[in-house]
């Protein structure tokens, strides 16, 4: 409530998918003639939520319509959550289950992230993560629960067909890097449930 007693808008909401803590992250938009204002992060805020993460790192990358972009991880101790949106064009970004133990075992979720809904992805640790560009002059933003070490890198094949990512457009531009990842029934991974 604020002074007058009017009951005030939630500033975020949580939005379960069908793989847990996996969630859509909906921000509440202040919008006006002049544009629009709204809170990408708040500890205090979101964890009046129930959320938890701790931030150490920002990533930013620019990638062209059909840029694939994974399916990367980090192995423990510096496993990595991310919390991914798209600040201009569109993403299909996608979560790939490689936590031991867990009923969702190798399953993925997707969704699409634009830059007009404001909404984020969060992909807890113990997930590979990967994202093809909708559109050309595509922004991506992700906030990340552990630095950047190159010794515990690790990917996932994007076309394994024992994972079957339906991506909506067929990638264009791959690296070879993930071109060359190993499918899961070879994938290095150390995450348990």
């Amino acid at each position: 409530m604020d002074e007058q007693g009017r009951a005030q808008p939630k500033l975020v909401e949580f939005i379960p998918t069908e793989i847990e803590n996996v969630l859509i992250v909906k921000p509440h938009v202040f919008g006006d003639d002049r544009g629009f204002l709204t809170e990408t992060y708040s500890e205090r805020n979101w964890a009046l939520e129930g959320f938890r993460a701790s931030f150490v790192q920002d990533n930013l990358s620019l990638s062209s319509k059909g840029t694939l972009r994974g399916m990367h991880y980090q192995l423990e101790p510096h496993a990595m959550g991310k919390l991914v949106r798209a600040v201009t064009g569109a993403v299909f970004d996608v979560g790939v289950d490689l936590r031991r133990g867990s009923p969702t075992f190798g399953r993925w979720v997707g969704r699409t992230l634009r830059a007009e809904d404001h909404a984020a992805l969060w992909l807890p640790p113990g997930f590979a993560h990967g994202f093809v560009a909708l559109e050309d002059h595509t922004l991506v933003y992700y906030k990340c629960t552990e630095f950047y070490t190159p010794e515990a890198e690790a990917s996932l094949a994007y076309n394994d067909p024992d994972v079957g990512i339906e991506w909506p457009i067929e990638p264009t531009s791959i690296s070879p890097k993930d071109l060359g990842a190993p499918r899961l029934k070879d994938a290095k991974y150390n995450f348990v449930y």
